[in-house]
């Protein structure tokens, strides 16, 4: 027997008999497997367990409404009352808790980033077999390629590593740039020169990022002088990477403490180094983009849902010490991302999801304490700031 408690009648006060019910399996308005009860005299309702008991069902006391279960199939055994009821029970405490996962499961489908190990940012040694272990173990999605370790492997060799790497369901992130575009003409042509070969041994591996940072100033260049030669060095690196299927990442370097160690300022923030993206007119460049750097360019989250998926190729997440004003912060003192609370990082990661952000988020700490930790630790630590991090996610 199954009782309905009626708040609309007394409890001593008498049911009518002989409502029998014909039980299925439905949905209920919560989108859960329900039992729907169909009365003799017409009335029905279709209700999961957890909402019997919300709707008032009383199980136990015999109070209200009494429906009779009866089941077409002869093989069918009746359900007890106590079973029933402690079904019905577990089932409502089951709702109470996966309800809220099935939310924050929808809003998290949303996001298309995803966790980088850039082990040399937190003071950890480690080769590419080494960094794919520590990824699996503790895990982050995708590990900073080592260039360097690819670049004398067979096409082959290269192949078996890649399908290891899939196999182990980690990918990689963004790649360092190898050419010397911040020195002397000569530097930069003897790169260059080398860049096609690397760039291919790059698309083998699968990496279709790359990033690196520009200097917020220059000692004898002016700011126009110093733009042409990023936008005509930085244009031919570029066309390279467009061949091949790389995206360019360019980093801004925000505190004020670091503009003024030069004579002439540069580029230090977000759109003034779209700017130099746009001009060097390849499409295939955009932003390295790091909370640090938005932060102390005084950066704002209206500037960062401007930009598109395609304008952010990289992502570096950071705190900042707390008690310093954010014109006196200095480049290489962060903290691991929701440490302190200084910078708006749920603002930040939020303005990725709803770009559409899809590629790579790592941490760039540059925390002394952190690299002078044992390698575990030090990796555990990043992961559960990056965590964090993730549950700041809202939209």
């Amino acid at each position: 027997m199954l009782h309905f408690f009626s708040p609309a009648t007394p409890n001593n006060q008498s049911r009518p008999d002989g409502l029998a019910a014909l039980v299925r399996k439905r949905t209920c308005a919560c989108v859960t497997p329900v039992l729907s009860c169909e009365s003799k005299n017409g009335g029905a309702g279709r209700f999961c367990c957890p909402c019997l008991l919300l709707a008032g069902a009383d199980f136990e006391n015999g109070i209200g409404e009494t429906i009779m279960t009866e089941f077409k199939s002869k093989q069918s055994k009746a359900i007890s009352r106590r079973t029933f009821c402690r079904s019905a029970i577990t089932a409502a405490v089951a709702l109470h808790f996966t309800k809220p996962s099935a939310e924050a499961s929808g809003m998290k489908n949303r996001v298309k980033f995803y966790k980088n190990l850039g082990h040399g940012h937190i003071g950890v040694k480690a080769n590419q077999r080494q960094a794919l272990e520590y990824a699996v173990k503790y895990g982050f999605d995708s590990i900073t390629p080592n260039l360097g370790e690819f670049e004398n492997k067979s096409t082959m060799e290269i192949r078996e590593w890649v399908a290891t790497m899939k196999e182990r369901g980690v990918r990689y992130g963004a790649s360092g740039l190898p050419v010397g575009f911040r020195r002397d003409e000569a530097r930069f042509q003897r790169d260059l020169a080398r860049l096609p070969r690397q760039a291919s041994v790059l698309k083998q591996l699968g990496v279709k990022r790359m990033a690196t940072w520009i200097p917020p100033g220059h000692r004898e260049l002016t700011y126009l002088q110093n733009f042409e030669q990023h936008k005509k060095r930085l244009r031919e690196v570029a066309k390279v990477f467009k061949d091949n299927g790389i995206q360019l990442g360019l980093e801004f370097v925000g505190p004020r403490t670091s503009r003024a160690r030069s004579r002439f300022p540069f580029i230090c923030t977000q759109l003034g180094m779209m700017e130099l993206a746009e001009a060097i007119g390849t499409g295939n460049v955009g932003l390295l983009l790091d909370s640090w750097h938005w932060y102390t360019s005084h950066g704002t989250v209206e500037e960062l849902i401007q930009l598109s998926n395609n304008d952010v190729i990289h992502v570096h997440v950071n705190d900042a010490p707390s008690g310093i004003p954010v014109d006196q912060q200095i480049d290489n003192r962060r903290r691991l991302p929701v440490t302190t609370g200084v910078i708006d990082l749920r603002g930040f990661i939020n303005a990725l999801v709803k770009i559409g952000y899809d590629g790579p988020v790592e941490c760039e700490p540059f925390e002394q304490e952190l690299r002078k930790m044992e390698d575990n630790a030090a990796l555990q630590k990043t992961i559960e700031s990056l965590n964090r991090l993730w549950d700041q996610i809202t939209v």
